[in-house]
């Protein structure tokens, strides 16, 4: 393996600063074929996503998969493409939570952000912090429930740079906030001011976690446990019933069986039931992005609307907003070790 030789052996290291790396998911650089393609490729490529052998797998992957999802990806990430900032909303976020958490910390406190899948990438968020003098890296990836295929691979990503390193930097990860006080309040705190904005009174409030193959539970992915942890806090900040308050999963593909029960047919089965007006809340994203927006504020409306609904109201994520920069204020400093907070970053 070759190592990055850009700092000398003989080289007299800085001042050792702490710095904090916020990570994400990822998000395509456009809403054309080839950068969502691009993206795609990544994402799907890696073997914690899709656990299939890749002599199986590739070939599927390179022939129909790239050449038919890549477009209809391409117009979706198109109707909440930011035409402002030409950025996906998941990218727009990610900076400004970045921006923002520096405002919170100390001012000897660096903050980078960086993506598992895509640009900027999770190594160059690295490089960014050490060319600032941080010899301690406080890593936080951005997935309020523990799952191998976010958290864990994120942080391979992380593990995969240091080895390019020769002078590594010493690195804190922070583990998954399924129901960190903070974390709950926050979403509390969301239901209520954007209930208390409509005009009508929602029957139900169904919240949606990304989906999960089953395969993965059974071989030991405690996600789904995280998720039932998020929303029972949820429920009794909120004061609300299971009934009330039903957990469902989305966004699955594929043959196999995922973590039931899914959003689209429950949600669309409501209006039987008499249940034609609902809010939809998805405490597994930290910031919105296409999962949410278009996948359950336009595709799942839609298909409510059909079915006899008359009312969807899509809850926004924390996003950049005070009660998500509290959050990971308070996920930082928790977990800063003592010995690191010479440079100003304490505990709170």
């Amino acid at each position: 393996m070759a190592f990055n030789n850009k700092i000398p052996a003989t080289a007299t290291p800085p001042e050792g600063k702490t710095g904090v790396l916020i990570a994400n998911l990822g998000t395509p650089e456009g809403t054309d074929f080839f950068s969502v393609r691009r993206y795609l490729g990544e994402f799907l490529s890696d073997r914690r996503v899709i656990e299939a052998p890749p002599a199986i797998w590739q070939p599927i992957l390179q022939g129909v998969v790239l050449t038919t999802r890549p477009s209809k990806s391409g117009e979706a990430y198109a109707r909440i493409w930011n035409r402002e900032e030409d950025a996906s909303p998941l990218r727009v976020y990610s900076r400004a939570q970045a921006e923002k958490l520096a405002e919170r910390l100390c001012v000897d406190v660096p903050v980078a952000w960086g993506m598992r899948y895509g640009k900027p990438s999770i190594g160059e968020a690295v490089e960014e912090l050490m060319d600032q003098g941080c010899d301690r890296i406080l890593y936080l990836s951005l997935y309020p429930q523990y799952s191998a295929t976010t958290t864990a691979t994120a942080n391979d990503q992380l593990f995969r740079t240091l080895m390019t390193l020769r002078r590594q930097p010493a690195i804190q990860t922070i583990p998954a906030f399924p129901d960190h006080p903070v974390y709950i309040a926050g979403l509390e705190k969301s239901v209520r001011d954007h209930l208390a904005g409509l005009s009508w009174k929602p029957q139900r409030i169904v919240a949606s976690f990304h989906g999960l193959p089953k395969l993965c539970v059974d071989k030991g992915d405690y996600y789904p446990d995280d998720c039932v942890r998020t929303i029972r806090a949820l429920r009794d900040a909120l004061n609300v019933s299971e009934e009330q308050m039903p957990i469902t999963y989305q966004s699955r593909f594929g043959p196999m069986e995922w973590v039931q029960p899914y959003t689209a047919p429950f949600v669309t089965a409501l209006p039987e039931q008499g249940i034609t007006r609902i809010a939809v809340i998805m405490p597994g994203f930290i910031s919105d992005c296409i999962e949410t927006l278009d996948e359950i504020g336009h595709e799942l409306r839609d298909e409510f609307i059909e079915a006899g609904g008359e009312e969807l109201t899509l809850i926004p994520c924390l996003n950049d907003s005070d009660m998500a920069i509290d959050l990971l204020e308070a996920l930082i400093r928790e977990a800063c070790p003592p010995a690191w907070q010479k440079s100003g970053l304490t505990s709170a």
